[in-house]
C-alpha cells in the first residue's frame, strides 16, 4: 500500500474500536457502513466523533475506518474517538496537548457496577414490607 495507515485502539464501558487512519477526504467508516448510516439520525453523536479530527484540523485529511464491537451505539462511538484521538498522537505529536487538555487521550474509567447478593441490582434493594 502507497499511503501509510496508522492503527490505534480505543475503549469505553464494554465497546473496543480498532482504528485506522488513512490519507483521504475525511469520510469515516464503521464495520463497513458510513458513520451516518452506522449511528442513524444522531448529530450529537456524530459530533462527537468528530471532535479530535476538528480539534486538530484534520477533517478532511485522513479517512477513518473502523472494527467496532461490544456495548450499544453511543459507547462504540466514545471508542472510536478515543481510538481517533490515539491514532491522530501516533500521526503527530504536536496534537498529544491539544487532545489531552480536551480530555479526549483520557479514557473513560466509568463501567456498570455488578450487582450484589441480596440486592436486585448493584444498588437497587427489594422492597420493604413494614407489615
Amino acid at each position: 500500500m502507497a499511503d501509510k495507515e496508522i492503527m490505534a485502539t480505543g475503549r469505553r464501558k464494554t465497546s473496543i474500536a480498532v482504528v485506522k487512519l488513512v490519507k483521504g477526504k475525511g469520510r469515516i467508516f464503521v464495520n463497513g457502513k458510513k458513520l451516518t448510516d452506522y449511528i442513524g439520525n444522531r448529530p450529537a453523536i456524530e459530533m462527537l466523533v468528530y471532535r479530535p479530527l476538528v480539534l486538530t484540523d484534520n477533517q478532511e485529511k485522513y479517512d477513518v475506518r473502523v472494527k467496532a464491537v461490544g456495548g450499544g451505539i453511543v459507547a462504540q462511538c466514545g471508542a472510536i474517538r478515543h481510538g481517533i484521538s490515539r491514532a491522530l498522537v501516533k500521526a503527530n505529536e504536536e496534537y498529544k496537548n491539544v487532545l489531552r487538555l480536551e480530555g479526549l487521550l483520557t479514557r473513560d474509567p466509568r463501567v456498570k457496577e455488578r450487582k450484589k447478593y441480596g440486592r436486585k441490582r448493584a444498588r437497587k434493594r427489594f422492597q420493604f414490607s413494614k407489615r
